[in-house]
């Protein structure tokens, strides 16, 4: 795990997280009907590299992308493609990672084309605010399960599914690291937390059941039932008082 202790470390890492911002501020006026996500994901290389940054993604583990691009039905590990053309109506997760100055971080959010359904804007709202909730929680001292709870709750409480085959993680000097930060899970369990600590926290929410089923490409993850999923992700540092979003 990365715990960060030096001024120095906390600005390049800062640094990082600053080309994730950026992507995000430019992408999401890409995001119309007519589009490919094949076109987003150059779009999104482009920025990340003129940014002095590597794409996270590209060759992980053989993934062929610099973003992950999951819609609609698609949890997450979507395949960016020419054939997969944004639709009026559609959600599109966006996710993506960078490396600066030696630190990693990771993020993601989920987009709407043009005018979307009340079902799909509730799903969206309820996840954003699931990641907030976790963020809330990473504060030193406090236990990494608290994260996880908060995530849960909320889901619950709005009578949607978290996610549970994929977690969030640590990040920093590697793309992903120790500890695991589930969606779910009971207060007051895990490892305490400590300032410093670097953290993507990322709840996957679905509107209908939590399970999930690999297609063919062995990456994309899908919802059983194929109704629509959303995922909301940040990279954080623990502090003492409140976590600091880099991304």
């Amino acid at each position: 795990m990365t715990i960060l202790t030096s001024t120095k470390d906390m600005r390049k890492i800062r640094s990082s997280g600053d080309v994730l911002k950026k992507v995000f501020s430019y992408v999401e006026a890409k995001i119309v009907p007519g589009i490919s996500t094949l076109e987003l994901d150059r779009y999104v290389e482009k920025i990340i590299r003129e940014s002095d940054a590597v794409p996270a993604f590209k060759g992980y583990k053989g993934f062929p992308a610099s973003i992950c691009a999951s819609v609609n039905e698609v949890v997450v590990h979507g395949i960016p493609s020419d054939e997969v053309v944004l639709r009026e109506g559609d959600i599109i997760s966006v996710d993506v990672g960078a490396k600066k100055n030696g630190f990693f971080t990771d993020a993601t959010r989920t987009f709407s084309v043009g005018k979307i359904s009340s079902e799909a804007e509730r799903l969206i709202d309820v996840a954003r605010k699931c990641l907030e909730a976790g963020i809330e929680q990473a504060i030193a001292g406090s236990r990494l399960s608290n994260i996880s709870h908060a995530i849960e709750k909320v889901a619950q409480k709005a009578k949607l599914k978290e996610v549970r085959t994929f977690v969030g993680h640590g990040v920093g000097k590697n793309l992903h690291e120790a500890p695991e930060v589930p969606n779910w899970g009971e207060r007051g369990k895990g490892p305490v937390l400590k300032e410093g600590l670097v953290l993507a926290i990322e709840p996957m929410i679905n509107s209908g059941t939590r399970d999930i089923d690999i297609r063919s490409d062995g990456w994309t993850a899908v919802t059983r039932d194929g109704r629509l999923s959303a995922h909301f992700e940040d990279t954080i540092i623990v502090g003492q008082k409140e976590a600091e979003i880099i991304t």
